[in-house]
């Protein structure tokens, strides 16, 4: 075996492990949505909080008094946004999913006003279909929120790792198929 085959064969196996295991995790975040929630918005939270903490050194960079005292005050602001995503989850993931559903609710108008412009394209059908769906999903969201938050984010985010999962497992098993003609 070839020095390129084998590190072919290592970055085959390494891919379908990373499929596999986004897949796998990704049902789990969709069979257990209340965790999986809190889960993201904790790990969003810790996010903001490091970007914060960066933030905050990056300020003792700058060069004067004002751009210190905004760089400061933009880093607090952080600090306590990630601080209280991470004491509150469960406050947390109701804002993240009122965030989405405005989200969603605003995409899907941008997509049925898009559609209008853009009806005689053949491909126009599928955007309205899109806005439509997508406005629903927001209006779904909107109409069970605060009480439905803890049961959007995380399948929302299972949903999304397992299509990624199953999009890098197809890719993998494609360029396999492909490097199989330069080994023979």
């Amino acid at each position: 075996m070839t020095t390129l085959e084998a590190t072919l064969k290592k970055a085959f196996g390494v891919s379908l492990l990373l499929s596999s295991a986004l897949i796998i995790f990704g049902i789990l975040a969709i069979a257990l949505p209340m965790v999986s929630s809190i889960g993201v918005v904790t790990v969003v939270g810790w996010l903001i909080m490091f970007a914060g903490i960066t933030q905050l050194v990056y300020a003792f960079q700058s060069t004067g008094i004002g751009p210190f005292l905004w760089k400061v005050s933009v880093a607090l602001i952080y600090v306590a946004a990630g601080g209280s995503l991470i004491a509150r989850p469960a406050a947390g993931v109701a804002a993240v999913a009122l965030l989405l559903a405005i989200f969603l609710c605003a995409e899907g108008m941008v997509d049925v006003v898009a559609f209008f412009g853009t009806r005689a394209s053949g491909g126009a059908p599928w955007m309205l279909l899109d806005g439509i769906i997508t406005l629903a999903l927001g209006f779904m969201i909107w109409n069970q929120w605060p009480s439905g938050s803890l049961w959007v984010i995380g399948p929302f985010v299972g949903i999304s790792m397992v299509m990624t999962g199953a999009t890098r497992l197809m890719l993998t098993l494609a360029v396999r198929k492909l490097g199989e003609p330069v080994r023979q």
